[in-house]
């Protein structure tokens, strides 16, 4: 666990600092506007798929092992970038970040050969996104809440669905008008105008403007800045990794990826399309999905706050699994009511796993609860690259995507009897700071 600076023992708060509306709330706030706006291009793999095989002649498994990349990158830099928040500040990773979206997101426009797929939207975007991945939102709520963290995680949480539902009906409707092009010009641009909110508006550490984080009867200073963010990252891997708790989360949480991101997010809007509907009309489907799963989410995060986290995952996952083996029963050419059902019951389902899967970190891990949740999301995300491979694969040899369906959800099975095996104990000493 990390150490804390004698110099940063918690004293009282200075006066005359007191507002209505703390701080923090506007920090979560910016926070939700800039997670919303970085989950724009995690909207476009699954409207990109036909017409990057139309026009450019490439297998759906080549166009899903960018998509992979891109999802196993999102995963595997948050734990390191959750370090970088702690050594550099949260303000100047995440501008940068959104920088290097706008930039893969941009050269996509000029790519004439698959490797460049892979680099612009596997590489570029992965990096970029995966630096403001939850490991963002857990950052931000540890540091400036001491109360309501299941509430708050659960709300910065929705902020993806949230960006799904503003960006996909926008970009399917590009892509079907205007084809793929603009639509990847309208994530770039999205990117860049929220760099200036972020610098402006966002702070890093309640210290900053004076404030206890809320909930908190103590001001507390801020604590000097961590170096050795890439060793201390893998050291908190290497101490996290003997603890059965450890693998029992990441394994559910992979689970948890492969059959979100990695199934439905990337193969839902082509798997709709073979049967018949309009692109459009499947991609509204998916944005529907996104506006219960804001409800699902933050209902998720109120329960955390009351419920046993481990019996609140078993009930998520098994529910789940439950929806996708019913799917490919549903899927047609129109919307109909069995359908419609299936968006609500799974939308409430989609992210809900994350409030109690990060209050079982934080339980378990303490100080460095931020970065084991970074392994723990790039376990998460490593199992929808999988996903998004093989989907893509089972598509190519199969010619339908219904193997893919019942395995995922035979899956989610196996992780909801995960969920209640996961010992609950006190915060476990991991690692001193390495200055």
């Amino acid at each position: 666990m990390t150490q804390t600076s004698p110099a940063a023992a918690p004293v009282k708060a200075p006066p005359g600092r007191r507002h209505r509306l703390h701080r923090a709330w506007f920090v979560a706030a910016v926070t939700f506007v800039t997670i919303t706006g970085a989950a724009a291009f995690r909207s476009l793999p699954g409207l990109f798929i036909d017409p990057l095989h139309q026009e450019f002649g490439w297998s759906r498994g080549t166009i899903g092992a960018a998509v992979s990349i891109n999802l196993a990158l999102y995963g595997l830099t948050a734990p390191f970038a959750a370090a970088l928040m702690d050594r550099f500040g949260i303000r100047r990773v995440v501008a940068l970040a959104l920088t290097v979206i706008a930039l893969g997101s941009g050269l996509t426009v000029w790519m004439t050969a698959a490797w460049q797929l892979l680099l612009c939207w596997g590489l570029l975007v992965g990096l970029g996104t995966g630096s403001m991945a939850l490991a963002f939102a857990a950052t931000v709520t540890n540091r400036w809440f001491t109360e309501r963290r299941g509430l708050v995680t659960g709300i910065l949480t929705a902020a993806s669905a949230s960006g799904q539902l503003i960006f996909l009906p926008l970009l399917s409707w590009i892509v079907d008008r205007h084809d793929w092009r603009p639509a990847a010009v309208t994530v770039a641009l999205t990117a860049l105008a929220v760099v200036p909110l972020v610098w402006l508006l966002l702070r890093d550490h309640p210290a900053d403007v004076g404030v206890a984080p809320y909930g908190a009867r103590e001001f507390v200073p801020k604590p000097p800045p961590v170096t050795g963010a890439a060793r201390r990252t893998l050291a908190v891997l290497s101490s996290s990794v003997r603890t059965g708790t450890f693998w029992l989360l990441a394994g559910t949480f992979a689970i948890c990826g492969a059959s979100t991101n990695g199934l439905v997010q990337t193969h839902f809007v082509p798997a709709e399309h073979d049967h018949g509907m309009p692109v459009t009309t499947a991609a509204s489907l998916l944005a529907v999905i996104g506006v219960f799963d804001v409800v699902g989410t933050i209902a998720s995060g109120w329960f955390t706050d009351r419920f046993e986290p481990r019996r609140l995952l078993a009930v998520y996952y098994a529910l789940r699994g439950l929806s996708l083996l019913f799917l490919p029963m549903l899927l047609g050419p129109a919307v109909h009511p069995p359908m419609l059902f299936f968006i609500v019951f799974y939308g409430l389902d989609w992210v809900a796993t994350v409030p109690p899967t990060l209050a079982l970190c934080r339980e378990q891990f303490g100080e460095d609860s931020a970065i084991v949740f970074g392994w723990v999301l790039a376990s998460h995300q490593v199992g929808a690259a999988v996903v998004a491979y093989l989907g893509g694969v089972a598509r190519d040899v199969f010619g339908s995507y219904d193997v893919v369906w019942y395995a995922s959800g035979t899956l989610c099975a196996a992780a909801a009897l995960m969920s209640l095996v996961i010992r609950r104990t006190g915060p476990a000493a991991l690692t001193p700071a390495v200055s």
